[in-house]
């Protein structure tokens, strides 16, 4: 498997941009929404639509979500910027935990990955006492 090739540590340091933008992007977009139907309802425009509590409730529920989403988006953001570091300082692609090398195609889906996916898979699971 060997160390990787700065050619190739160059695109997927284009790949994380090329995410990171979009991410942002969605991150902006999400955060306008929300902000444009907090407006609506604090400026009391009821005469417009009936005020049902289910209305609110699903509104209240599709903030909740925007807002769900984006900081999902914004722990993938930390997650990109890690690896975008981890490729400026020659550690990229090598798992954080057991240091050895991350599969070449768990990286092309996910290039933001720290862990090899048995690194991973420890990661995820709920630690059992």
């Amino acid at each position: 498997m060997g160390k990787m090739l700065k050619k190739e540590r160059q695109q997927y340091r284009k790949l994380l941009l090329k995410l990171k933008e979009r991410i942002t992007e969605d991150i902006k977009h999400i955060s306008e929404d929300t902000l444009k139907k907090s407006q609506k309802d604090a400026s009391g425009d009821i005469s417009a639509y009936t005020l049902h509590m289910a209305d609110l409730a699903t509104d209240a529920y599709d903030r909740e979500f925007s807002l769900g989403l984006a900081s999902c988006d914004r722990d993938l953001l930390l997650q990109i910027n890690d690896a975008l570091k981890s490729i400026e300082d020659g550690s990229y692609g090598i798992c954080a935990q057991c240091k050895k090398s991350i599969a070449r195609a768990r990286l092309r889906a996910l290039p933001f990955a720290l862990f090899c996916l048995k690194c991973q898979r420890v990661e995820e699971k709920p630690h059992s006492h």
